[in-house]
């Protein structure tokens, strides 16, 4: 009776949850943004500036139109638990893509279990990036000798939903 067992270097973390809030314009909605954000995530957002000048929408190049913050580490477990709670613990299919990340949205901030209603802030809707990662994935960010991780060590869509599965109890429809 042999027992396979899986390469550690196969093993799937959570590497990182990024929010953002795109507003669209600057003024006090950043504020109000920075202030839902971190009272979710319990750290400092910064903010995100146009690309581009969109004279439609009077929006210049420089300026802050969003608001972000990354979450690393354990924090990131605790916060992804919460967050999929307030979907309600189902993600759809065609949130993943091949590479081990997955992103989805949530319409009401305060759905989100621990955030209170506070007037001054009121409802904001945000966006969820998460990025899964395996040991060796550093080697795409490093300064030297960059290169790219093997086909067979990418996370593939398959492999994450299972790891959402086994990991958080997630439905994926």
């Amino acid at each position: 009776m042999s027992q396979t067992t899986e390469s550690p270097m196969k093993k799937i973390t959570l590497d990182k949850i990024v929010l953002n809030m795109g507003v669209g314009k600057s003024g006090d909605i950043i504020e109000v943004a920075k202030r839902a954000l971190e009272q979710i995530s319990g750290k400092k957002p910064s903010t995100r500036n146009a690309k581009a000048q969109q004279r439609d929408w009077g929006v210049r190049k420089g300026e802050p139109i969003g608001v972000a913050v990354t979450i690393r580490g354990q924090d990131a477990v605790v916060l992804l638990k919460r967050l999929l709670d307030a979907k309600g613990n189902s993600l759809k299919g065609k949130s993943f893509d091949n590479f081990g990340n997955f992103s989805f949205g949530i319409n009401e901030h305060i759905d989100i279990p621990d955030v209170k209603y506070e007037p001054s802030i009121g409802i904001l809707g945000l966006g969820i990036s998460i990025a899964l990662s395996r040991p060796g994935y550093g080697i795409r960010k490093r300064s030297k000798h960059k290169a790219s991780v093997g086909k067979s060590h990418i996370i593939t869509s398959q492999e994450a939903k299972d790891y959402l599965v086994k990991e958080f109890g997630v439905t994926i429809a």
